[in-house]
């Protein structure tokens, strides 16, 4: 039992909000590079690609945010963290089409999707073992 205890307080000490999260600090410079880049795509974009791109990898950060605000129902915390793996996997797309409409150059296309890897694999880990993010039932 106090095992438990002091695992849920070294949580709380690493990340005390969702804006402590590695995951989320990686989702959030990645957005924001994006958001940057696409400020030069065609302007014909502007309400398609633009939109969705910056839409969906922001979306990743919006639910990770409520996933962590739903850490005392694990269903739930899993459920958020499932819709941040599935927005940072659109976000892949839309580099894939800003990419083949040579919209972004190869270096800042590789860097987004390394970091959109990570991302995912982080969030998958954390869909793995939601009992070491989850807070206790209190009785």
């Amino acid at each position: 039992m106090k095992s438990e205890s002091k695992e849920s307080m070294e949580i709380n000490k690493v990340a005390k909000g969702f804006r402590d999260l590695n995951v989320y600090k990686l989702a959030f410079d990645a957005a924001m590079i994006i958001f940057e880049l696409s400020k030069m795509w065609p302007k014909e974009e502007k309400y398609s690609a633009v939109d969705q791109i910056r839409r969906s990898s922001r979306s990743v950060c919006a639910n990770l945010a409520e996933a962590w605000r739903k850490r005392r129902y694990p269903a739930h915390f899993v459920s958020k963290l499932s819709d941040a793996d599935s927005e940072a996997a659109e976000t892949e797309v839309w580099l894939d089409f800003g990419f083949n409409c040579m919209y972004l150059e190869q270096q800042n296309y590789d860097l987004l999707k390394v970091q959109y890897d990570h991302i995912e694999r982080m969030i998958t880990k954390m869909i793995k073992s939601p009992e070491k993010w989850c807070e206790k039932a209190k009785k």
